[in-house]
């Protein structure tokens, strides 16, 4: 199992070999991550960092089933607690991490700020990904 953040399943869906990275691995995330991928898909593509055709392709990536939607009775709680010991004052990234905590799986992400918070939290990530 690995649980995935956003900028990953952003980077896996929009690029053409992307899905190959997620190869072999039950993918798995906290049910934000959905939304908040389809937002930076929409607004990379309003900017024109990438194309229209690239937004949609990558939006039916993701909405493939590439990655699952895990919930856990305790996520919130969890999430609220990493937020307080990391000093965040948002629960949003802490949610991946909560995720990662209470599976004890690797976390998989793009963001050296999550990739730090994970470590200071002593969780596993995935290397290829680093």
């Amino acid at each position: 199992m690995l649980v995935v953040d956003a900028n990953v399943a952003f980077g896996v869906a929009a690029s053409p070999e992307g899905t190959r990275l997620l190869e072999g691995f039950d993918a798995v995330a906290p049910g934000l991550l959905w939304p908040e991928t389809r937002s930076a898909l929409h607004v990379a593509a309003v900017r024109g960092t990438i194309t229209q055709e690239t937004a949609e392709r990558a939006l039916d990536v993701l909405e493939s089933g590439i990655v699952t939607e895990r919930r856990h009775r305790r996520l919130g709680r969890e999430a609220w607690a990493i937020a307080d010991e990391l000093g965040w004052a948002k629960t949003y990234d802490a949610e991946y991490l909560a995720l990662a905590r209470l599976l004890n799986a690797p976390l998989a992400t793009l963001d050296q700020r999550m990739a730090r918070a994970a470590e200071r939290l002593g969780l596993k990530l995935d290397e290829r990904l680093r």
